[in-house]
């Protein structure tokens, strides 16, 4: 147990405490905007509705929040992180080219939040090193927007923990430890319950996963060799050979173009259209799992998904990156 109070480590202590992010906003005396972003955003009472942030003495809008009588709290949406850090800094305009809602006071109304709380200052309190304001909630509102969230000093996505729809930690029969919780097996199954959706789409007009492959990767980037479109579809386990690339030369939705003295391959006006029929059909399928999931949980596990295959790629070339 540590018992002296060194900053930083007190200060990495009270970060494993997962909050939100906040941007509180008002008006200066002068009808400038003003807006913070915070994190001491905490409720204090139903009735009547009080809600409570702190400041920093030593924060330049100090003097405009203690002067204004009203103001704002917006909880952050997970896809305004860029707004967050935008109101975080100094010496900036915060509020160059933003939106603003009409509210029941004159201080900035942000939009895209989760929720907004809009405030009368009850009192306000000393508390060390910053000012604790207390909020009286004259009119709020909320959205199904998933919220932003800040944990150990960096944003973090919410995902909300099932109750008793789902099991969790199963134990295992007593001649098997193959659980219901192994990674790999929630990965193969959840892979291959939307492949199959995917698939009975994709019978429809006629194609096989490998052709959606590497139709995919021809729509990202055009004229490839044959062996770099293999390198892009390698982590499927299928391989783009000669018979698979000759098909689709033959149905008209790749051709062959020569150059460089190599044979790269370039979709076809009907080969894009077909593409993009194909991510449409991906597309729906995906919208279908989020109506589901919800966006927050699909926000967050679309994040873990990618650390999972940045931990585990074995080099494979990326698609996205530039040319």
């Amino acid at each position: 147990m540590t018992t002296t109070f060194d900053r930083q480590s007190f200060r990495a202590a009270l970060g494993t405490f997962t909050t939100g992010v906040t941007i509180v906003t008002t008006r200066a005396g002068d009808g400038s905007a003003v807006g913070i972003t915070a994190n001491s955003f905490n409720s204090v009472s139903l009735e009547p509705p009080l809600v409570l942030w702190s400041l920093a003495k030593n924060a330049r809008s100090l003097a405009a929040f203690e002067s204004a009588g009203q103001w704002n709290v917006h909880v952050l949406s997970a896809q305004q992180e860029a707004l967050s850090g935008r109101f975080a800094r100094q010496g900036e305009d915060k509020f160059a080219g933003i939106e603003l809602d009409e509210g029941v006071g004159s201080a900035p109304l942000l939009r895209d939040c989760t929720a907004r709380f809009q405030c009368r200052t009850a009192s306000s309190y000393d508390g060390g090193d910053h000012v604790i304001f207390v909020g009286e909630v004259l009119a709020y509102d909320r959205s199904e927007h998933p919220p932003l969230v800040f944990q150990g000093g960096q944003y973090a996505l919410a995902a909300r923990k099932p109750r008793d729809e789902i099991r969790l930690g199963a134990a295992p029969s007593p001649d098997c430890c193959y659980t219901e919780d192994l990674l790999g097996y929630l990965l193969g199954r959840a892979h291959y319950q939307m492949l199959h959706r995917l698939r009975r789409l994709l019978d429809t007009d006629a194609l096989d996963e490998r052709t959606f492959f590497i139709l995919s990767v021809l729509s990202i980037r055009d004229r490839l060799t044959l062996a770099q479109i293999d390198g892009f579809i390698a982590y499927t386990g299928m391989r783009a050979s000669e018979a698979a690339i000759g098909a689709l030369v033959a149905r008209g939705l790749v051709a062959p173009e020569l150059a460089d003295g190599q044979v790269r391959y370039l979709l076809t006006a009907e080969g894009r259209a077909a593409s993009l029929r194909h991510i449409a059909l991906a597309k729906a399928v995906e919208a279908e799992m989020t109506d589901k999931l919800g966006a927050g949980d699909a926000m967050a596990l679309k994040l873990l998904l990618k650390r999972l295959v940045a931990s585990s790629d074995p080099g494979a070339p990326d698609l996205w990156a530039a040319n």
